[in-house]
Formats: C-alpha cells, structure tokens, sequence
C-alpha cells in the first residue's frame, strides 16, 4: 500500500470510532523517519486507545500491522508507528500542549 493509500486508509478508520479535529501532515521534506503524521484527538483517555487500537486491528486485519504502539497505559497520547504514517491520538489539553501542528507544519519559525 502506497504512503497516500495508507494515510486515507488510516484516516477513514479514526472516522469510524468518530475521532475529533483531524488533521494531515506531509513531512516529507522535515523527517526521515516517515512521510506523513495524522493527528486526531479523543474525548478521553477509553476513546483515545480505542481509537487507537482500531486502527491497529483493521490494519493488521489488512495485512500491514502497526511497526508499533506506544502510550496505550496512560491514553492521553497514543503513537501508532505505521512506518510511512504516524498517527497520533490525544486527548484536547494534550495536543494543546504539545501542539505538533505546529511544530511540524510549515509555518514553524
């Protein structure tokens, strides 16, 4: 499956478990550990993992299974390594936190 087919396949996935303020990232030219990131949020820490690991399931079930998970004991921000995609699943005063759209969008000063 080609990086775009990957990145529409994950992101119609977290629309099934109703994820949040979905956004896509092309990081080709910032990152040489993936091409893209997918960034959704949850409503709390259960919507975060279960969003989290239906997407780590279907793409299993669909013959390319997650490189890896990480963050699922605590929820409030949960990685899913795809390889060529990384999605990331958090909760709103995380992302807010953290805010990656902004450190990797193309825009950062």
């Amino acid at each position: 499956m080609q990086s775009t087919e990957l990145k529409a396949f994950i992101v119609d996935k977290i629309e099934d478990l109703k994820a949040r303020d979905i956004v896509e990232l092309d990081v080709k030219e910032k990152s040489t550990i993936t091409e893209y990131m997918v960034i959704c949020s949850g409503t709390s820490k259960t919507h975060v993992k279960s969003i989290a690991e239906h997407v780590a399931l279907e793409s299993k079930n669909a013959g390319i299974p997650p490189l890896g998970i990480e963050g699922r004991d605590g929820s409030e921000w949960v990685l899913v390594d795809m390889g060529n995609v990384i999605l990331h699943v958090m909760q709103d005063h995380t992302r807010d936190f953290y805010q990656l759209e902004k450190l990797w969008s193309d825009n950062h000063a």
